[in-house]
């Protein structure tokens, strides 16, 4: 049966040609979309690594206001914002917080020398950030008071960063290198995402910004960890001791779940239009395929009769017609493995081979799901072709 439906099918493949083109096409669309929303998806199941459900944030700006005693002012605001009962932790870290959008792509390397260097999220981070977030740490120490006097910088490296550049040793004690500064590596921490939900799991570099540092620049960004079922009244509280302070400044509250929903948002958006462009070629290909199906039954009525007149069931013309579109599918799909398979093979955008199988077992399943659909109309219909009036039409 299956030899006999390939035959029909070889023997009319001039006429089928754009049929298997369509199947290809639909492939090709549906692979594409399919790997976008595979690795999407595989991201988003991904644990994020840190806490942020009861992490606000404070970006505080002086503006015009004069540079000296800036530090000290954010300093006194600090302070005054730990005093507030529904607050928990407050630091000092760098704008690029989780779900801001905001990059700090640094290179770090190992040694003196920099060997092996790997691209990494760079973070400024004080003491208190650990609490805030609640990383967890795999090895050593986070920072401390006694990372003041220290002849170089401590940084901590999150696990796969540190895997990355000390293969099979402890990276502990080690030096590493970052834009020509070097820092000595206290802590390994597990790893988090600080990108977003979307974003793959990238090596994450902590620096460590003392109370007195003014790495951070003149403008700073506050993150408080708040006792739960903190809301608008702690938010007031909070605008208000900080503007008695930082009297002219501009102050930004905000918490990490919004900002996060946000982000979710402006990411999912390019994404939504995607799939309904997909959805759209693809209602398009199915129409076609029905309609041409519809136009090669009409086409083929005598033969169709000939075959009922012979002893062929209604079930078995029915078959028939179904048989021959996954036919077609079959040969459209193969063209469109040919394509799919080359990019788990180059390891196309970094994207694990998995995610690209996943999408073409999704993507095959889709197409003959399509096909069958689109087909079962058309095969009920020929099987309804009574031989006498088929051969009397002829």
């Amino acid at each position: 049966m299956i030899r006999h439906l390939f035959t029909l099918v070889w023997n009319r493949r001039r006429a089928n040609f754009l049929l298997i083109t369509e199947m290809f096409l639909a492939f090709v669309v549906l692979f594409v979309v399919g790997s976008l929303l595979a690795y999407y998806q595989r991201n988003y199941r991904t644990p994020l690594g840190f806490a942020y459900a009861q992490v606000w944030r404070v970006d505080l700006d002086p503006g015009t206001q004069p540079q000296a005693g800036r530090l000290a002012t954010v300093r006194q605001v600090m302070a005054r914002l730990r005093a507030l009962p529904g607050v928990v932790s407050v630091g000092r870290t760098s704008s690029n917080t989780p779900f801001s959008g905001s990059f700090n792509n640094t290179d770090v390397g190992a040694g003196k020398e920099g060997k092996g260097a790997t691209r990494a999220s760079g973070f400024y981070v004080e003491d208190d950030l650990r609490e805030v977030f609640q990383v967890p740490l795999v090895a050593g120490r986070w920072f401390g008071r006694r990372d003041d006097g220290a002849a170089l910088p401590p940084a901590v490296l999150t696990r796969d960063l540190a895997e990355q550049l000390f293969p099979r040793q402890s990276p502990l004690g080690q030096v590493v290198l970052r834009s020509d500064e070097q820092f000595r590596v206290v802590g390994v921490a597990e790893r988090f995402r600080s990108d977003g939900d979307l974003e793959a799991l990238r090596p994450v570099f902590l620096m460590r910004v003392s109370p007195q540092d003014t790495a951070l620049g003149e403008a700073s960004t506050l993150l408080l960890r708040v006792r739960p079922g903190a809301g608008a009244l702690l938010e007031r509280q909070m605008r208000t001791e900080t503007l008695a302070i930082a009297k002219g400044w501009n102050v930004g509250i905000t918490t990490l779940a919004k900002q996060r929903a946000a982000q979710l948002k402006e990411a999912l958006t390019p994404i939504g239009a995607l799939v309904l462009v997909c959805v759209f070629l693809v209602v398009n290909v199915a129409l076609g395929l029905f309609g041409v199906l519809w136009q090669a039954i009409n086409q083929r009525r005598a033969e169709l009769g000939v075959r009922r007149a012979m002893g062929a069931t209604a079930g078995g013309i029915s078959k028939q017609v179904v048989g021959e579109v996954l036919v077609l599918t079959t040969f459209g799909l193969l063209l469109g493995l040919l394509v799919a398979v080359q990019f788990p093979l180059l390891g196309a955008f970094d994207v694990p081979a998995g995610v690209y199988f996943t999408a073409m077992a999704a993507a095959a399943a889709g197409l003959y799901a399509l096909a069958v659909g689109c087909a079962l109309y058309p095969s009920q219909l020929a099987a309804g072709i009574q031989p006498a009036v088929a051969l009397r039409e002829e």
